[in-house]
């Protein structure tokens, strides 16, 4: 997250967080076993024999899953059985996920009152951050967060003060990792002059910067 722009976790269909997958395969009745770092779906319900092999897994690893089309021929539906489950799972993860993370940063949750839930939009709200400078004139700073109805995470922000820039960031960091996608951030144009002079880069690339001198 950063000041004045707006952001997107992008969902990958094949990769999927191993927690949020157990959860979506317990709530459709489907057997699974874990082994080392593979998570192994042998009965998806099917109408087919698997003759011992395997309907799905997973690399815990890389949270990346394939599907045995070869002995399952309804491996289509069953795949979109699972997106569904794991889609409905996932948007309320990343919202607790967000919430929690952002928490730890010292942000406040705090709730939009004009939102109303829809089809593609199930969550949104803001997250609020106090700057410790005493010499920032604009201490506190909110960034709105949209969850749609895949768990995918949308931002929106406008002025943050560094310090509260720099946490937002590395909350924002974290969730990359624990929801295995990538965020693509876009700016906004025609950002106030007055704002310009005020924001500094971030400390984590003026640190990159130094070790390369």
């Amino acid at each position: 997250m950063s000041r004045f722009e707006s952001s997107r976790f992008v969902r990958n269909p094949l990769v999927l967080n191993p927690d949020v997958l157990k959860k979506a395969c317990d709530s459709l009745g489907w057997e699974y076993s874990i082994n080392g770092d593979v998570l192994t779906v042998s009965n998806a319900n099917q109408s087919s024999n698997l003759y011992g092999e395997y309907a799905l897994k997973l690399d815990i690893r890389t949270n990346k899953v394939t599907y045995n089309t070869y002995y399952m021929p309804d491996a289509k539906q069953k795949v979109n059985e699972l997106q569904e489950a794991f889609n409905r799972i996932n948007a309320v993860y990343a919202r607790e996920a967000l919430i929690q993370e952002f928490t730890k940063k010292g942000f406040s949750y705090r709730t939009d009152f004009h939102f109303r839930p829809n089809e593609k939009e199930l969550f949104q709200f803001f997250m609020e951050g106090q700057s410790a400078d005493v010499d920032e004139d604009e201490p506190y700073a909110k960034i709105k967060f949209t969850i749609l109805y895949d768990g995918t995470i949308v931002t929106d922000s406008d002025y943050l003060p560094n310090d509260v820039n720099e946490r937002a960031h590395d909350a924002m960091d974290v969730l990359e990792m624990l929801l295995g996608n990538k965020r693509i951030m876009t700016k906004k144009d025609n950002i106030p002059s007055h704002y310009l002079v005020k924001m500094k880069p971030r400390r984590n690339m003026n640190q990159d910067i130094n070790t390369k001198i």
